[in-house]
């Protein structure tokens, strides 16, 4: 099966579930094929830990959620050792970061010690524990949500955390016709839906999510294309009303999100339009707004869609 109908049949049955939400489906499914990570905010009750779980309701893979509070320890989350009377020797026990599928629910309610146990899972896919490594499953991807409006007893992420998401993804309330749609399926489960219950099919396995991975790393990208991004990259570097501009992991990661989006769309190349459309999820928590910008109410969303109308479009 071609990757343009995977994606087409896991988005049927998501569907099932979760309404309105395209963009966010899109985006958090190429994460999935792109060995990405999904940052999630958006306001309490817009379906962000639903939508993790139906993802994973369609996937047979190992899936654990952790809710990230401020008691939280760093062991909680990768795992400890214990002392075993039977054997006289220390054992290491995993901690739930030990699944191919990791929902780290409200990242920002935990300590920055806590967060920081997810860095090198993140980016090295093992953990370190007494200086013995201990690898991940493969594949492996975190999810984490956020929730932008209550900020009393957060711990906001710290760029080099913040980094490690390919995609930062904004969950807003659904168009009124999909809200309507929402009510209607789903006001008997009490708010409490489960994407099994729903007839959520798992339809994919380990292998063919691998698989998947090394078709979109050979998407080809014109030279073109790729100093395009360069331009992007640069050009957010220079814009006044950043204190922080994309670094070239950012690049990679728009890369990346391109590749995707065009296989998804049926093409082995990526186009100019596939760069754009990636550009805000991809950039939006790697830059940092001036204090000017700050001030006068600038989004990072608006200064990335302006240097957009700035930097020229290989044709």
């Amino acid at each position: 099966m071609s990757l343009n109908l995977t994606y087409q049949k896991i988005r049927d049955e998501i569907g099932k579930v979760i309404y309105g939400l395209d963009d966010v489906v899109e985006f958090t499914l190429a994460a999935l094929f792109s060995s990405g990570h999904v940052l999630l905010e958006g306001p309490p009750g817009t379906a962000k830990t639903l939508l993790v779980r139906t993802i994973a309701a369609t996937l047979d893979l190992d899936f654990r959620r952790i809710q990230m509070t401020p008691d939280l320890l760093p062991n909680d989350v990768t795992g400890s050792s214990i002392y075993r009377e039977d054997t006289r020797e220390f054992e290491f026990r995993r901690g739930p970061v030990f699944t191919n599928f990791l929902l780290a629910d409200e990242i920002n309610r935990s300590s920055a010690r806590t967060q920081s146990a997810l860095l090198e899972a993140m980016q090295e896919l093992h953990v370190t524990y007494d200086g013995v490594s201990h690898s991940l499953p493969e594949p492996f991807m975190t999810f984490a949500t956020q929730n932008p409006i209550e900020q009393e007893g957060t711990y906001p992420l710290p760029l080099a955390q913040l980094d490690r998401f390919m995609f930062k993804i904004m969950v807003s309330y659904p168009p009124t016709s999909q809200e309507k749609r929402v009510l209607t399926e789903h006001h008997a489960t009490g708010g409490r839906s489960d994407p099994v219950k729903m007839n959520v099919q798992r339809i994919l396995k380990p292998d063919d999510i691998l698989a998947a991975r090394a078709t979109i790393r050979g998407t080809q990208i014109r030279e073109e294309v790729v100093g395009y991004v360069c331009q992007l990259l640069q050009a957010t570097r220079e814009d006044d009303l950043l204190s922080v501009g994309a670094s070239p992991r950012a690049g990679l990661m728009l890369l990346m999100a391109a590749k995707s989006l065009a296989c998804f769309d049926g093409r082995d190349y990526v186009t100019p339009d596939d760069i754009q459309k990636a550009l805000q999820p991809v950039m939006r928590h790697r830059i940092v707004l001036s204090p000017t910008a700050e001030l006068e109410g600038i989004s990072s969303d608006d200064v990335l869609a302006n240097i957009m109308e700035v930097v020229e479009v290989p044709r």
